[in-house]
């Protein structure tokens, strides 16, 4: 018999934990949440202080079956559950259903699955923090509230199946406000001037800056006439030659928001996706020998700070394996959002010297992406900054003037290492100029005057879409992930070349919750509200308070609405084909995945089309296809033949109309981490990629 149960969320996490306690402690998991509100019903009596009626999830009976006789049997039983809002309230769930008292010291908690920070942390167990118990309870019931107030509302007007939460609501108003504005953005044409410069047998490029000294901004082909109107032939003068030391700093720690974000830029990862891996990377990984391991911090998180403990060994580590030089040698400040909690450390690895090519026959190969990408951040962090040599020349022919700039390393620093990423996929430039001094006569080629138009604000992509939230102080980071991940699967939006795309239904929805709920979708309301459920979380005020000034106002706007929306009718879209197995006219329909074709016979007819959009090239496989676009059931993009299954054309890069001048095969457009190269689908013929 063991003397002590431990009670954790997952079995691996459990797994992990059990090695490190030893003989006398026995570690079993709750599989996450063993109570919570019923889904059959709103669970809340509002009439009783907002008092929440929670059952037994189902399935979890068994569960807690063996928990309970586990407790009895042991001397002492331990909540370990996860160290936010969410642990806390699932260690208060399970404490009431094993009849464990909530003020004796029953709670453990740990930011890392390391050896050292578990033992540590059971020398000092503590009651469970109510304060964050309540938040997370206040939380619940508000959105309970929302969502089980609007969404009948909206099922009996609109359709079944919607709903219209906090945070949800407000992600969909950014991605249709922003549509918006693509729709209403009138472009503005403008004008450049590049040019190829040689100094001996030294290329480099510049462009058009301005006329005697002062920048102009070309608007019209007259104003690019004018400007070479002025020109005298093709030598220029250098002047005003600017050489500088620019130092630069490495990126911070991993916080939520922040690996989400650069996740989906350096790895194509969907915001969901990236946190169930890092998840598994905190629970901890089999490493044969060593046993399981937890390979990072805690994964939910909005501080960028570390331990000291975690500071001393990344120091040394830089030193022995890139030299002291590599060090920083002042210490930064941790900078945290506005509306950080600051609860936990940023995501680092428990182990600096654990490096991921270590680590290869162990992970999978998306594990190791992401553990790889953290461990070069954390370690990237703690290193010194990097120094770049810049060079700006202004090149004078006539008083028209072009500028080059350049820039080259003189010192890696942390860029040895690790280079933020962009979501403008900005390039620092690494190309020096030759060496030029003032009066050096040059010579220019290729002069080329291009006419340009201004671009719209570009749609949301998720890493987009998260730093926006967080700027705005809406949602935490536990509520990021799953609020994309609502929106698309109630068929609000769609991905479009992964950035947001609003459907009819979610215009229509938002429209709706915009005229009789304001405030859900107002952001200073919502942030606002966000902050006064942390002041619960910090003790301030008591949730019960928060709960009853939001539902005054918002019951008389649910009665409102029950009586004076109207109902709103989606119709179908003729789609311009009959059914080919009943002959009736097909018609276009709204799905949670966008529209689709189906047939107007239903229910007597259910044949159902996915909607192909026509590329405009052949198929180099039968006389009669054309190429078309389709989804695969994981909504990711290919192309295939019309003719199908006839022919069995398929490819997932896009092919284009033109031959390979090779072998007279097909042409594909192959997507690069950054921009697109064209080459062929049989040969080894390429083309230079375009960015």
């Amino acid at each position: 018999m063991s003397d002590y149960l431990v009670i954790v969320e997952s079995p691996a996490k459990a797994k992990t934990i059990e090695r490190y306690l030893g003989k006398k402690y026995k570690v079993k998991a709750s599989m996450g949440h063993v109570r919570d509100l019923p889904k059959s019903q709103i669970g809340v009596d509002v009439e009783k202080n907002f008092e929440p009626k929670y059952i037994t999830i189902r399935g979890k009976g068994n569960v807690l079956k063996e928990l309970r006789t586990a407790a009895k049997k042991a001397k002492k039983v331990y909540l370990a559950a996860d160290p936010d809002r969410e642990g806390e309230a699932i260690a208060w769930h399970l404490a009431h259903s094993l009849d464990l008292d909530v003020h004796s010291d029953c709670r453990v908690v740990f930011n890392e699955i390391t050896k050292d920070a578990i033992k540590e942390s059971f020398k000092h167990p503590r009651a469970i923090n109510m304060d964050l118990v309540d938040a997370q309870q206040a939380r619940r019931i508000l959105d309970r509230l929302v969502g089980y107030k609007i969404s009948p509302i909206l099922w009996k007007k609109v359709k079944k199946g919607l709903s219209a939460g906090r945070v949800q609501s407000v992600a969909l108003r950014l991605i249709i406000d922003r549509e918006k504005e693509i729709n209403e953005f009138v472009p503005e044409e403008y004008w450049t001037i590049e040019s190829s410069f040689l100094k001996g047998n030294r290329e480099f490029e510049g462009s058009f800056y301005g006329m005697d000294g002062k920048k102009v901004e070309l608007k019209t082909e007259e104003d690019v006439q004018n400007i070479l109107k002025h020109l005298d032939g093709n030598n220029f003068t250098v002047q005003n030659v600017t050489k500088k030391e620019r130092r630069r700093n490495p990126a911070l720690p991993f916080t939520t928001s922040t690996l989400q974000q650069e996740a989906a830029r350096k790895l194509n990862f969907r915001a969901r996706k990236t946190m169930m891996i890092a998840q598994q990377l905190y629970e901890g990984i089999d490493l044969g020998a060593d046993g399981t391991v937890g390979l990072i911090t805690y994964m939910r998180t909005d501080s960028t700070r570390i331990s000291e403990t975690a500071e001393t060994e990344a120091k040394e580590f830089i030193i022995e394996k890139y030299g002291e030089e590599y060090t920083a040698t002042v210490k930064r400040a941790p900078k945290n959002n506005s509306n950080a909690q600051d609860a936990h450390e940023a995501i680092r690895p428990t182990s600096a010297t654990r490096e991921p090519n270590s680590l290869k026959e162990f992970l999978s190969r998306d594990q190791l992406r992401l553990y790889k990408l953290i461990w070069e951040r954390f370690v990237a962090s703690q290193m010194a900054q990097a120094i770049l040599d810049t060079m700006s020349v202004d090149l004078n022919n006539n008083e028209v003037i072009f500028r080059a700039t350049g820039s080259k390393v003189k010192f890696s620093g942390f860029m040895k290492v690790y280079v933020e990423g962009s979501d403008d996929q900005a390039e620092e430039k690494n190309k020096m100029l030759p060496d030029l001094e003032n009066g050096d006569e040059i010579f220019s080629k290729d002069l080329e005057p291009a006419q340009h138009f201004t671009q719209p604000p570009p749609r949301y992509t998720e890493a987009r879409l998260v730093k926006t939230l967080e700027e705005l102080g809406i949602g935490r980071p536990s509520t990021y992930a799953p609020t994309l991940d609502t929106i698309q699967r109630r068929g609000y939006t769609a991905l479009d070349n992964k950035r947001f795309v609003p459907t009819e239904l979610g215009e229509i929805v938002l429209e709706l919750v915009r005229e009789f709920f304001p405030e859900i979708i107002n952001v200073e309301f919502t942030v606002q509200m966000e902050n006064s459920l942390d002041e619960v979380e910090d003790g301030n005020v008591q949730w019960v308070e928060i709960l009853d000034d939001f539902y005054k106002d918002f019951a008389k706007r649910i009665e409102k609405a029950e009586v004076e929306m109207e109902k709103v009718e989606i119709k179908d879209e003729p789609a311009g084909e009959d059914c080919e197995e009943c002959g009736h006219p097909m018609v276009f329909k709204m799905g949670r995945y966008g529209k689709f074709m189906a047939c107007s016979n239903f229910p007597d007819c259910r044949n159902t089309k996915p909607i192909v959009k026509e590329i405009g090239v052949k198929c180099p496989n039968c006389e009669n296809g054309n190429i078309v676009e389709r989804k695969s059931k994981k909504r990711r993009i290919f192309y295939g033949c019309d003719q199908f299954p006839e022919c069995d054309f398929l490819s997932w890069d896009k092919p284009i109309a033109r031959a390979c001048p090779k072998c007279e095969s097909v042409l594909v457009e192959k997507k690069l981490k950054k921009g697109v190269q064209v080459q062929c689908m049989k040969c080894d013929y390429k083309e230079e990629p375009q960015s």
